[in-house]
């Protein structure tokens, strides 16, 4: 048979494991990036995918489980979008300039969302705050690549490229964050970022903007 029915009388086909584990996994990627981690429940989820509440729980080991592997997806999504905008510059100034603008282009708010709530839920969800730390570590890495490039080159003048990550992207977060409520331009955000970024790493006032070729 192709179809089963459940307790209630509602009907779901039957797929392979692989496949109903990644639907389930899409939409609660599809509900989170619409209203937030939060609205994230079994039945929610359920809702979204087309199936019983039961079947979600089966395949996503839980609710905690299934929060912490959305937001690792969606992050991992955005990690690769904005890691791929960046990879066709030439210099690590660019690069640098590339990935900022990107991250600040006033079309993230809902990502933002996700990360927000996800270090909010996290600190009581253990699953949650393990997917939160390795991606912010793929983050740190992703910049400090760049910035320890621009080093080696001399193109900037820094001693500790992973600090000066980290100092950027807590200035960028920050700046996101704020922005769900202030509402300010884009442009704003990235001269504020720019401009702080340029005294971390010792370049003239100007160098990082946005990329051009």
């Amino acid at each position: 048979m192709s179809t089963s029915t459940s307790t209630t009388g509602k009907s779901v086909s039957r797929k392979a494991p692989a496949v109903r584990a990644a639907e389930i996994l899409e939409g609660a990627c599809e509900l989170a990036t619409e209203q937030g981690l939060s609205a994230l429940t079994l039945r929610s989820v359920a809702a979204r995918t087309g199936v019983t509440s039961t079947l979600v729980a089966h395949y996503s080991d839980g609710i905690d489980g299934l929060v912490a592997e959305t937001f690792a997806r969606i992050a991992d999504r955005e990690l690769d979008e904005v890691r791929a905008a960046a990879s066709g510059w030439r210099t690590p100034a660019q690069r640098l300039s590339a990935l900022c603008s990107t991250l600040l282009d006033g079309n993230r708010s809902k990502t933002t969302l996700v990360w927000v709530e996800a270090l909010a839920i996290g600190y009581r969800n253990r699953r949650l705050a393990a997917s939160v730390r390795a991606s912010l570590d793929a983050w740190q890495q992703l910049f400090s690549s760049v910035i320890a490039d621009g080093s080696r080159r001399g193109d900037f003048t820094v001693v500790n490229p992973e600090t000066a990550a980290w100092q950027i992207l807590g200035l960028i977060d920050g700046i996101n964050e704020q922005a769900l409520v202030l509402q300010e331009a884009p442009a704003s955000r990235s001269t504020l970022i720019f401009e702080a970024a340029e005294g971390i790493l010792g370049l003239r006032p100007g160098t990082l903007g946005e990329p051009t070729a």
